[in-house]
């Protein structure tokens, strides 16, 4: 398989802690961001809405992250990302769901860029614009997480589940943008614990061979 994704996309970071869990060996293309590789005939011919990851497998193109974890779920049941009942699953894709659909997309790059480049606004209310819809978020999850009594060390009962990989990489994007974890414990503690693991610390964003490397 291969993986078409950028170091700092959280749709790509998510992805790739999901493989990692699932112990799938993977190739990297790097289609960077920053330069606007996306928007290049090359890649748009393989997805037409210029947007990372694209998983390539035989004979397959896979696109959209949330489509891609499901199907590593159901082609990949070993380690499995989400309970067996019918309500453990949902309450996964619930709580994946309210970073992917409700945090994530109105933070993610293309709509930075607008703001920025066709709205004129500046960076310090761009910075303010990210930091009211990741709190807002990260206020309505950390509710939910504190709720549930018969949760471990995980968004959800004692192993890694999507809403994991789901969650690590917002945590990295709201220090990015210079989010107060503070108000949200639950949150911070998960994403410590599952630093500690290697297939989050291997997805790391820092990690990837197009990160930018670090100064000796």
């Amino acid at each position: 398989m291969t993986l078409y994704g950028y170091f700092r996309s959280s749709t790509s970071y998510r992805t790739r802690i999901a493989m990692n869990l699932k112990g799938l060996d993977y190739d990297d293309i790097t289609i960077n961001l920053a330069q606007d590789e996306q928007l290049e005939y090359a890649f748009k011919a393989i997805n037409p809405q210029g947007l990372v990851p694209v998983l390539q497998t035989d004979d397959l193109l896979l696109y959209q992250s949330p489509a891609i974890l499901e199907w590593l779920e159901e082609v990949y049941p070993e380690h499995p990302l989400l309970p067996n009942d019918a309500a453990g699953r949902m309450q996964v894709r619930a709580l994946s769901a309210m970073i992917g659909c409700d945090i994530h997309p109105i933070n993610n790059r293309r709509i930075l860029q607008y703001l920025r480049n066709e709205l004129s606004v500046d960076e310090k209310d761009v910075i303010a614009w990210c930091n009211r819809w990741i709190s807002e978020g990260f206020a309505a999850l950390e509710t939910r997480l504190a709720a549930d009594n018969n949760r471990g060390q995980f968004c959800y009962g004692d192993s890694p589940t999507l809403a994991d990989c789901y969650l690590i990489p917002q945590v990295s994007s709201a220090r990015r943008f210079k989010v107060d974890l503070s108000a949200y414990p639950n949150i911070v503690a998960i994403d410590t614990h599952c630093r500690t693991l290697k297939a989050f610390a291997d997805a790391d964003p820092m990690m990837q061979p197009d990160a930018p490397k670090r100064e000796a």
